[in-house]
């Protein structure tokens, strides 16, 4: 037996801000809770994709994450980059070379996460 991604959970300082840029993002539907936090599933309500919980009460974001996501455009790269930019997103330097396969940004409140140029499964 083994295990499997359920949920990717985010410690924010804004929620409605971040639930309103992740939700646009990977195209997920946001419910704001009660209790301060908030929920995003995927649009198809499918098991099998991960759903993201963002909670309330993150300090200020200091240094490089040690886990980010790896997102792959359902479109065209350079357009994706482009539509994350518009939501909020910022390019970020965490040491790159220039010859990665992936762009590095930042949601609204510093996160780091990266656009693959390629599926990881594919060989280059």
């Amino acid at each position: 037996m083994t295990s499997k991604i359920a949920q990717w959970t985010l410690d924010v300082s804004d929620v409605g801000l971040m639930a309103r840029f992740w939700a646009a993002a990977l195209g997920y539907r946001a419910d704001l809770g009660d209790d301060g936090c908030a929920k995003l599933f995927p649009p198809d309500g499918s098991p099998e994709r991960p759903t993201v919980w963002l909670q309330a009460g993150a300090p200020a974001k200091q240094g490089k994450l040690r886990g980010h996501l790896d997102l792959i455009a359902e479109g065209e790269l350079a357009a994706e980059v482009e539509r994350l930019l518009g939501l909020g997103a910022t390019r970020a330097v965490v040491g790159q070379s220039g010859d990665e396969p992936f762009e590095v940004l930042a949601d609204p409140e510093g996160n780091e996460f990266c656009l693959l140029h390629r599926h990881p499964g594919q060989r280059s």
